[in-house]
């Protein structure tokens, strides 16, 4: 089983007590979005959890806490752009904090285990192709030998995502653009030892030397694990994603970085009023279980995929 910590919130930055907690006590709950008394109990024992995929903006509360997860196999999907305050409003300073995180993350863990995410490419008056070439060069230039991959993708206008943008001006870009600006990124990746792939994207860059990529990784993974597993394609992703199956246990509403791209987040108030039900002890993120208002739990039956066969070829 994979575990997505978490595409819903950033459960490093906000809530690493909470989630060293669930690998103590080997289970978390997980409400299903679509059935709101549908809770799955999910084993985080190491036998069943073959990998921990983390997306971040900032990992440095967990950093300290690595030395817990050492049964465990795991890689960071970490964020960094070039945004300032007005798009990302509760990071800490790029340069003197996130920067330097991201290397020490990569000394301590390896630079395979660190993948490198500069996306959302949201293109306006201010954060024109420009500025986002000379942002993207100066962090890959910081974190060369600190990563072996760079994610992109370009901002998708969602309706959620139209209403927290809505004063930004961001302008939807032609296949033309697009490749323009993927084209030059992609020398950028090269010249820092870095391979440059896209997160989820219908336009095919493929003739420039970017492929798809999968942030649940099955390469990735089975590079991790030193063996193969059998898993076949999220059915619950969208038809570009390449992510793989995973167990997510992340909650919406979540995640206090305050990014005005985000798709997880409905409203600050929303984001607010969630995250003051944060308890550390409790099994699920941000929430209460109530099992006389109707919640059920359904435990899951979790296994390993790794393919314990021996190949004799």
């Amino acid at each position: 089983m994979i575990i997505s910590a978490s595409r819903k919130t950033d459960i490093p930055a906000f809530y690493s007590e909470w989630f060293i907690r669930r690998i103590q006590e080997g289970f978390v709950y997980s409400r299903n979005p679509l059935n709101a008394h549908q809770i799955s109990k999910i084993p985080l024992n190491p036998e069943v959890v073959d990998c921990i995929v983390f997306w971040t903006k900032n990992p440095i509360p967990m950093i300290p806490r690595l030395d817990e997860l050492k049964d465990y196999k795991y890689y960071f999907q970490f964020t960094l752009t070039g945004y300032g305050k007005d798009m990302e409003a509760n990071l800490p300073d790029k340069k003197k904090k996130l920067i330097p995180a991201f290397i020490e993350l990569s000394e301590k863990i390896g630079p395979e285990k660190v993948i490198w995410r500069y996306d959302p490419i949201a293109i306006n008056e201010r954060y024109t192709a420009d500025y986002h070439l000379t942002a993207f060069s100066e962090i890959a230039a910081a974190l060369k030998g600190h990563t072996e991959k760079c994610v992109i993708s370009f901002v998708d206008f969602y309706q959620k995502i139209q209403k927290n943008m809505k004063d930004m001006n961001i302008r939807e870009e032609s296949v033309e653009s697009m490749t323009d600006l993927a084209r030059k990124m992609h020398d950028i990746t090269v010249e820092n030892n870095m391979v440059l792939a896209t997160c989820a994207e219908k336009i095919d860059l493929a003739a420039i030397g970017i492929e798809h990529n999968a942030c649940i990784d099955q390469g990735v993974i089975e590079r991790i694990c030193g063996g193969k597993i059998k898993v076949k394609k999220d059915p619950s992703q969208r038809a570009e994603c390449q992510c793989v199956e995973s167990r997510e246990i992340g909650t919406y509403n979540t995640c206090g970085n305050g990014c005005r791209y985000c798709y997880a987040n409905f409203s600050p108030e929303k984001v607010k009023e969630s995250m003051a039900k944060y308890d550390p002890a409790s099994p699920i993120l941000c929430d209460t279980v109530n099992e006389k208002a109707g919640d059920v739990i359904h435990e899951v039956k979790a296994r390993s995929l790794l393919d314990k066969q021996i190949s004799f070829i």
